[in-house]
């Protein structure tokens, strides 16, 4: 017994290709989903954040409210910074593309971009100062910059991509796409 109300086979039989009422092309949206990687850190780093709240609870219960303010100070920072790592990494929307880094985000209008490639060149393994061999998606300003002196948006061997190389192509292709339909508006 077909039971069609229960299952996603729906929307992949439609043949015209019209956008969803939900969807918004002036919100910031990543075109891939976080990595393995990014997200086991950032859980990790949550699981640190649940033991120093357990010691802010049981300094509070030992009668030392300033021992624990602290306790939950950190905690507070140290769950700040489990969010910011997974709101890291390429966001696109109409207006531009950004580029979220843990300290910093830099947003580049679309007007600014003559487009985006994939080159084969080192790349740092998972952020660290070593470099392998790899991809990286990089995005080519109209400034005249050379692509390889920009930090690249996206590359094999992040956090997103480690080990993941057909979800590598497909995020390129995305963000690439979207350069492509938005550049020089």
């Amino acid at each position: 017994m077909p039971l069609p109300f229960l299952t996603a086979d729906r929307a992949f039989d439609a043949v015209d290709d019209v956008a969803l009422p939900f969807d918004d092309r002036e919100r910031w949206r990543r075109p891939y989903r976080p990595g393995p990687w990014r997200v086991g850190v950032a859980a990790l780093v949550l699981l640190l954040a649940s033991f120093v709240l357990l010691a802010g609870v049981a300094t509070a219960l030992t009668g030392d409210p300033s021992a624990a303010a602290v306790c939950l100070g950190v905690a507070l920072v140290v769950i700040a910074c489990a969010l910011r790592l997974l709101r890291m990494g390429v966001w696109v929307s109409a207006r531009g593309l950004r580029q979220v880094g843990f300290f910093v985000s830099r947003t580049t209008p679309w007007a600014q971009v003559a487009g985006a490639r994939t080159l084969q060149q080192p790349v740092r393994w998972l952020g660290l100062p070593r470099t392998v061999q790899g991809q990286a998606l990089v995005l080519e300003r109209g400034d005249g910059r050379d692509p390889r002196a920009v930090r690249p948006l996206l590359t094999t061997h992040n956090a997103d991509f480690l080990g993941r190389l057909p979800a590598f192509d497909r995020a390129a292709d995305a963000v690439e796409a979207w350069a492509e339909e938005y550049r020089g508006r």
